[in-house]
């Protein structure tokens, strides 16, 4: 099982949980590629008595007809509104003050909204805070957990940001979320097996976007689709959950040897080398190279928790923002 949990996080937890009293609404900034994935259930359940602004980040890599679709999920829900943003674009940022104002409610005229802006690590929490702030405030980087601490910013619009450090769950029990947390690049790359990634990965394009593995890699063909019946059966000795390879329906290490073929990864003797096939795939999906892909759809949520979710939505009354 991929998991990954540094002691920084358990500070976040509490530093999250201290502040919360004085926040009138959440944003939490989710992967447009993974909406589902790329949110924390911890958080959820830490914030489900304030209104939330789904951001979907990076916008720009997803497939625009999903992300449409997940906003449309997400706005389905009470005190809930969802946003499709490039963070790099100020033009996308402009209705974010507006929609914490709707979100919160009726708050003194003199003070500012409180946002607490929330996410897991490397999904664009702190592009997003110097995006609105205009200038750059806190520090942004290609690795996970780049924030340590809580920074507060306030920008127009009467709207005061707190920024948290991006907090990951303890277990990440739905292992098809793990390992698309791990492709985006959410889990270091020190924590995962980069072949074993790539492999899964592989087979899910190939499900999803085969046009787009193909062109990409000028492939010729990929392996024939083969379903199999067993793929949700679980062994009763073995990790819980179905095996995601025979789920994809894709031989996905026959993918990967494919491109590290064509990328430099073709060794004296003919052996191939898998790892430089799944290091071309990881970073280039990352950097959207492969064009603009979506991982999962609200299809994917697990039909026991989406009920769960919708279950304490209605039984929650709608919040409304302090106003002290």
């Amino acid at each position: 099982m991929l998991g990954w949990y540094p002691g920084h996080m358990n500070k976040a937890r509490r530093q999250i949980l201290e502040a919360l009293p004085e926040i009138d609404v959440v944003i939490e900034v989710l992967d447009a590629r993974l909406p589902y994935s790329s949110a924390n259930p911890m958080l959820a359940e830490l914030t489900r008595h304030k209104p939330v602004l789904k951001v979907l980040s990076r916008a720009d890599l997803a497939d625009p007809q999903q992300t449409r679709e997940w906003t449309r999920h997400f706005d389905a829900q009470p005190a809930t509104r969802a946003l499709a943003v490039t963070t790099t674009q100020a033009r996308d940022l402009k209705r974010v003050p507006k929609l914490c104002h709707e979100l919160a409610g009726q708050v003194r005229a003199d003070r500012d909204v409180r946002v607490m802006v929330m996410g897991i690590p490397n999904v664009g929490k702190s592009t997003l805070i110097n995006g609105l702030a205009g200038r750059s405030i806190a520090r942004t980087g290609n690795e996970p957990a780049v924030t340590k601490r809580q920074q507060k910013v306030r920008i127009n619009g009467q709207v005061a940001l707190i920024d948290t450090p991006g907090v990951l769950w303890p277990k990440i029990e739905d292992q098809a979320s793990a390992y698309r947390l791990a492709a985006s690049g959410a889990i270091r790359d020190t924590a995962i097996d980069y072949v074993d990634v790539a492999i899964v990965t592989a087979a899910e394009l190939a499900k999803r976007y085969p046009e787009a593995l193909s062109t990409r890699y000028k492939l010729k063909e990929l392996p024939p689709f083969q379903p199999n019946p067993e793929a949700e059966r679980t062994e009763a000795d073995g990790d819980p959950g179905p095996d995601l390879l025979a789920r994809a329906g894709f031989d996905g290490q026959a993918i990967v040897s494919s491109i590290a073929g064509k990328r430099g990864g073709l060794r004296a003797g003919g052996e191939i080398d898998l790892h430089r096939g799944a290091e071309v795939l990881l970073h280039e999906l990352r950097d959207g190279k492969l064009g603009r892909l979506t991982l999962e759809t609200p299809a994917d949520i697990p039909e026991a928790e989406d009920e769960a979710v919708a279950e304490a939505s209605s039984a929650d009354a709608t919040p409304r923002a302090s106003d002290d």
